[in-house]
């Protein structure tokens, strides 16, 4: 059995181990530890995570992460897109430029609306 052909594959999953791996290995060895109280309070979506559960809380954070959720998706049918494109002809080129022109007019909509402002 020859394994001559995987090597590429050997070597491109061994860097990027190493390249995920490696830094954090160096910042726990030589990063500074000088831990505070301001350092170890939890942190999350811009409120205390221990207070009361029926406070009111801003729901931009939850708006923001659907937003990065829709137009990560988009990327993710482009990627198969852009590949097949010599294949799907004009028809396939077409039904993309729609879909991306829906998009695009929901990502003014939210824009127009105020989702993305930050205040």
């Amino acid at each position: 059995m020859d394994l001559q052909p995987y090597l590429p594959i050997i070597l491109f999953i061994l860097v990027g181990v190493a390249v995920g791996v490696l830094p954090q290995i160096l910042g726990f060895v030589f990063g500074p530890n000088r831990p505070d109280e301001a350092k170890n309070s939890p942190y999350e979506c811009g409120f205390e995570a221990f207070e009361d559960a029926r406070m009111k809380f801003d729901v931009r954070y939850y708006l923001v992460a659907i937003l990065y959720i829709l137009f990560d998706l988009e990327i993710a049918f482009l990627f198969p897109w852009a590949v097949a494109l010599g294949d799907i002809g004009a028809t396939g080129f077409w039904a993309m430029m729609v879909f991306l022109a829906i998009l695009v007019v929901g990502f003014v909509y939210e824009w127009k609306k105020g989702a993305l402002d930050w205040e």
